[in-house]
């Protein structure tokens, strides 16, 4: 299905009306963040990457061309955005980003939510949360808001107590009831899918279990409950930018029943479309 070309279009034929040619400057702010055909997109490896390639595929039918960067972290993508080394990236959620912006100063604003990924509680020695035994190490992600996230997670299986009313800020030492004596460690969340041979069981988000094979509908012993879309994942761009024709172009493309049916396809739950 052929979609608008809006801001290459105007460009062309305003030239073309003029009966003259435009100038590179004229034509790098007529065109905003398309000034050179290429808008770029920061993403994480694994699911948010092949979503994007997908994009990029039905883009290109149309002359649109999508340049995808590829980050191992979560911190790249949010810093590659701030310096201008991309247009807009897609990989976090909400209060992952409003951590960010207090922690960095960036100026940066979500524009719409694309999938939700479920964080899950994954195990080579269990198949039952309820088989986590004491002393058990348990590992959960070190970056933003994700530590507090998987604390909240490992609640909600009954196996910690957190202070009530507490949010994604929590860390391990807020942590007020653990029976079993669980032994919590932070690491790097791309890496606790390699580190989980060692480990009773870990906190994992999907897309980093998904990037390691493994599948959360037969690895993960609790899911995360998504259905509020409270830890839906956003498209993001500088808050200048925002209003940028090219990100609502984009956008036209991401939020398609086209792209809807890959990712319930490609990912059998993993990922939950968000709009």
């Amino acid at each position: 299905m052929k979609r608008k070309l809006g801001i290459i279009t105007t460009v062309a034929i305003g030239a073309i009306l003029a009966g003259c040619s435009v100038n590179e400057a004229e034509s790098s702010e007529g065109a905003g963040l398309l000034s050179d055909d290429v808008l770029t997109v920061g993403v994480t490896t694994g699911p948010h990457e092949d979503i994007l390639n997908e994009i990029k595929k039905i883009a290109a039918e149309d002359g649109l061309e999508i340049e995808v960067v590829a980050f191992s972290d979560f911190v790249q993508p949010n810093t590659a955005l701030a310096d201008g080394e991309v247009d807009i990236n897609s990989f976090q959620t909400g209060p992952f980003l409003e951590t960010v912006i207090e922690e960095t100063g960036y100026e940066l604003t979500k524009i719409v939510s694309t999938v939700s990924i479920p964080m899950g509680i994954y195990s080579e020695a269990y198949t039952d949360v309820s088989e986590v035994k004491e002393g058990d190490v348990i590992g959960i992600p070190n970056s933003p808001t994700q530590e507090g996230r998987a604390l909240q997670l490992f609640e909600e299986a009954g196996l910690i107590t957190l202070p009530e009313g507490s949010g994604q800020e929590v860390t391990t030492s807020d942590i007020i009831e653990n029976n079993l004596n669980l032994d919590f460690i932070t690491s790097e969340a791309a890496q606790l899918p390699s580190q989980l041979q060692d480990l009773g069981a870990a906190g994992i988000n999907s897309n980093f279990a998904l990037d390691a094979g493994l599948n959360p509908q037969e690895t993960g012993i609790f899911m995360e409950d998504v259905s509020d879309l409270k830890q839906a994942n956003y498209i993001v761009s500088r808050t200048e930018d925002k209003d940028d024709e090219a990100i609502a172009q984009f956008v036209d493309y991401y939020q398609t029943d086209e792209i809807k049916q890959y990712i319930e396809e490609e990912f059998k739950g993993a990922l939950i479309p968000a709009w």
